[in-house]
């Protein structure tokens, strides 16, 4: 998405700009989402500034959100995340991926399982709502056990606000596409990919309510609920469409297209 594109940290003049551009074309807009990539590797105060333009601009805001990377939540303080809730930044997106830390090094996602949990306490502890996603597929059929078990651990032990699952898509000529060439990487089957789901959703424990949802466009299946109330239900639907799926791997074509 941003192979093309390098990057660069907007002047807070600029940020301005593009702020007050947006009141003249949209004044009644309710809901704001910092982008693009990941907002929280701003400095606190720069966020702050930016919050209040935003508050200040469109008074009919009820919700400001922004990505953010477990290491850039991390090197927040608690303070400094107490401050951007209370300055109105509501709810943070935080890509987990994966809770097996040997994916995760494999990905080069620079983090691991321990300190994606500890981020997601963090963020949680400051009041604020936490939507996280994982990315199924990503072990390959080599490590679908370990990144299954792994991610559901993960997941319980932040017990997030809400949680979507995704399913890895190769693109030709990527590294990853490379690899599967080469034969060290095996992408799952269309019946791995749900297989895979149904395990994480079967091992995930939850005490407060999380929101669940499969249904963006490169899933085979969409599941959606509650958990942890919804989880029998959820795994009764896999289970029903799993003898279903056939056992081709739903890679991207030549040309990038499905």
């Amino acid at each position: 998405m941003y192979k093309d594109s390098s990057y660069r940290i907007r002047s807070l003049a600029e940020i301005d700009g593009i702020i007050e551009r947006g009141a003249r074309s949209m004044p009644y807009v309710r809901r704001i989402f910092l982008a693009d990539g990941d907002a929280l590797v701003l400095p606190t105060a720069s966020l702050l500034h930016i919050l209040k333009k935003c508050y200040d601009t469109f008074p009919q805001i009820t919700r400001i959100g922004a990505y953010a990377t477990p290491n850039d939540i991390n090197r927040k303080t608690p303070e400094e995340l107490q401050a951007l809730k209370d300055a109105g930044l509501d709810i943070l997106y935080m890509g987990i991926e994966s809770g097996d830390d040997v994916v995760l090094h494999h990905i080069r996602k620079g983090t691991t399982g321990e300190r994606t949990i500890r981020a997601g306490r963090k963020a949680l502890a400051a009041g604020m709502k936490l939507s996280t996603m994982i990315l199924l597929g990503l072990g390959g059929k080599e490590r679908t056990r370990e990144h299954a078990l792994h991610t559901a651990q993960v997941i319980s032990a932040i017990q997030p606000t809400m949680l979507s699952a995704l399913s890895l898509i190769i693109p030709y000529g990527s590294p990853l596409y490379e690899e599967v060439r080469a034969g060290t990487f095996t992408p799952l089957t269309a019946r791995g990919f749900l297989e895979e789901l149904a395990c994480i959703i079967r091992d995930i424990e939850v005490t407060r309510p999380c929101i669940f949802r499969s249904n963006h466009v490169s899933n085979l299946f969409p599941v959606g609920g509650t958990l942890p109330q919804d989880k029998e239900s959820m795994l009764l639907n896999l289970e029903t469409f799993i003898p279903q799926a056939d056992d081709t791997c739903p890679l991207l074509n030549d040309n990038g297209n499905f």
